[in-house]
């Protein structure tokens, strides 16, 4: 009986331990997304003119942000698209043309391809321009540009432009090359790393504060800001950003992997784990095989299409951040065999944001010597971005 009420005791008190570890380190406490707080942000929209830059991540509360605002009598006059699309169903790269949501039936805006922001005589007829997309927290994903495009929009019309935030899912690296002017395109616009570490609302203030916009106006900026997060907080995506990116494997691949887009070799566009493997037909390392197919709404004729490919499964890996060392081994592997590895030289210098990174690697650099050659620009804009962060480490 002793030994009964000492194990309960015991079991209680340990209860107790660990419930006050999860109160005291916050974890209790769930993530709130800028769009889950209406509260602070319907009084001011009523009776205004809005603009929606939306895609299938604005979600809130179980519902796409543009049906959540209408059932609250928000006046939405344009949906504008970026990338891939409104409802996220269109290839990387692929056009997105002006049409009318069939659901809504209000107009739909491309924002992607030649006209990267809307004409004025659209924007004058707005109060206020939203922008709520999920980001991965690289420089060369490109909603960021578009939210560049679309603050320059608001700012050259004098309207409000309102961020709601969301996390990034890699937030806790910053690292890379600093992009250099030379190298900017809508793959990497701004002096920032590869990973910034920043979140867009985040960003969105520091676009502004270090006058990167063209417009000679000053921008009404505001950021609806997530509740509950910060800096080491793990955020699992609860939508997929981009059709290439399904989960948070390839999330955390992401910005490793992307450089082999300038190459001849695969990274599994055209299968169901993009984005996890790297392969080819001819050279390889590894043994995994996949074989690249057209697949309409995520890749519709991905690199190697219908060929066997050879090369590593990365779908258990544990490689995160900004990983080159895969990178510099297949290009290790074509250059001994005398093959072309780099298909698209200038692309890669645009995803680098320089072509120094090209050029060392095909010079035989070592990886440290490489990422040695970061490290001052990489301080200075930690300096930089320090009064912009809205969350604490």
């Amino acid at each position: 009986m002793y030994k009964m009420k000492t194990l309960n005791l015991f079991l209680y008190c340990l209860c107790f331990v660990v419930i006050s570890i999860v109160s005291f380190t916050g974890h209790a406490k769930s993530i709130i997304v800028g769009a889950e707080q209406p509260a602070k942000y319907l009084p001011f929209l009523q009776g205004k003119k809005v603009g929606l830059v939306v895609n299938q991540t604005s979600s809130v509360e179980g519902k796409h942000l543009v049906d959540f605002l209408i059932s609250h009598d928000v006046d939405i006059k344009y949906i504008f698209a970026p990338e891939h699309g409104f409802r996220g169903n269109h290839d990387a790269g692929a056009e997105v043309k002006d049409n009318i949501d069939p659901l809504t039936q209000l107009p739909v805006i491309s924002i992607y391809g030649k006209n990267k922001k809307p004409s004025p005589d659209i924007i004058r007829q707005l109060d206020v321009i939203i922008f709520d997309i999920q980001d991965v927290g690289v420089r060369f994903y490109t909603f960021l540009s578009s939210m560049h495009y679309m603050m320059e929009a608001a700012a050259e019309a004098g309207k409000s432009f309102i961020v709601f935030d969301r996390p990034n899912p890699n937030i806790k690296f910053v690292n890379g090359p600093i992009l250099e002017a030379e190298f900017s395109s809508f793959v990497g616009m701004h002096p920032i790393p590869v990973l910034h570490g920043m979140t867009l609302g985040e960003l969105a203030k520091m676009i502004s504060g270090q006058g990167w916009l063209t417009s000679k106006n000053e921008l009404d900026l505001h950021v609806i800001s997530v509740k509950n997060y910060t800096r080491h907080s793990t955020y699992s995506l609860p939508i997929k950003p981009s059709p290439n990116l399904p989960n948070d494997q390839s999330i955390q691949l992401y910005p490793s992997l992307t450089f082999f887009e300038s190459t001849v070799v695969s990274i599994g566009r055209g299968t169901e784990f993009p984005f996890q493997v790297i392969g080819h037909n001819e050279y390889s390392i590894g043994d995994f095989h996949f074989t690249p197919i057209s697949m309409p709404g995520s890749a519709l004729s991905p690199k190697l299409m219908d060929k066997l490919l050879t090369g590593q499964d990365l779908r258990v890996s544990t490689m995160n951040g900004l990983d080159l060392q895969p990178f510099i081994q297949w290009y290790q592997v074509f250059a001994t065999n005398e093959k072309v590895f780099f298909k698209y030289p200038d692309f890669m210098d645009k995803l680098a944001g320089t072509d120094e990174l090209r050029k060392s690697i095909q010079a035989g650099v070592s990886l440290k010597q490489i990422e040695a050659g970061w490290q001052q620009g990489l301080s200075d804009f930690k300096q930089l971005r320090a009064k912009y962060l809205l969350y604490p480490n």
